[in-house]
This record gives C-alpha cells, structure tokens and sequence, in this order.
C-alpha cells in the first residue's frame, strides 16, 4: 500500500546509525511534515523515516526546511521483544510549486459534544 502527503518540511531530525546483527552499517534519517489536514485546518505533523546512504544524501541536498513538498510513503510495523514500532518510510518526495498549502488556522471551541 503506498500512501501520500502534502505538506511543509519543519525540522530534519539528527541521523542515526549502527550495526545489523550480521554486522552490516545502517543509517537513517527522519524528518517532519507539518500540513493544514486536520479538524477545522488544524495543523498536523507527520514525522517520516529515509533508511540508506544515499536517500539520505539525496534528502538533504534536494529539500530544505520550508520547502512545499508531496511525499508518497509505505507504513511498517515491526516487532521487537514483544513490542510494536510504526514508522512512515518515505520513498518519495517531489516538491510542490506554488505553495499549495496554506497557513495553519485555528481551531473553533464548538465541538459537536
């Protein structure tokens, strides 16, 4: 299943690394994705993981901070000493001109319930 997002670039998170039980390098970068999608225009943070040298390379030398971006994504699950981690990988990301998304709004007090 592959996913999208549009959105502005927030803050790139500092890269991490170690060692794979076989005894092979990784490394991976997370960034953040902040759009208008929520209740009312509420603004709505999604924080995606590159795994990989040269994806992460390529994320930072092609998209800044402030850039209007579309990113298509696959969700995983994986299982680790009985416990489950989700994470959003990224496959793509494409700019978007014109910025296409708007200022966050605020958010009413009259809820339904």
């Amino acid at each position: 299943m592959s996913l999208e997002v549009t959105g502005v670039i927030k803050k790139f998170l500092p890269l991490e690394g170690g060692e794979t039980k076989g005894g092979k390098e990784w490394q991976s970068q997370s960034y953040i994705i902040a759009n208008n999608d929520g209740y009312e225009g509420a603004e709505q943070l999604f924080c995606f993981d590159v795994f990989g040298k040269e994806k992460i390379e390529q994320l930072n030398s092609f998209n800044k901070i402030g850039d209007n971006v579309k990113v298509s994504f696959n969700i995983r699950t994986n299982e680790w000493k009985e416990k489950y981690y989700t994470s959003l990988a990224s496959w793509r990301i494409e700019k978007v001109e014109g910025g296409s998304v708007e200022p966050v709004k605020e958010a009413k007090d009259d809820l339904p319930f």
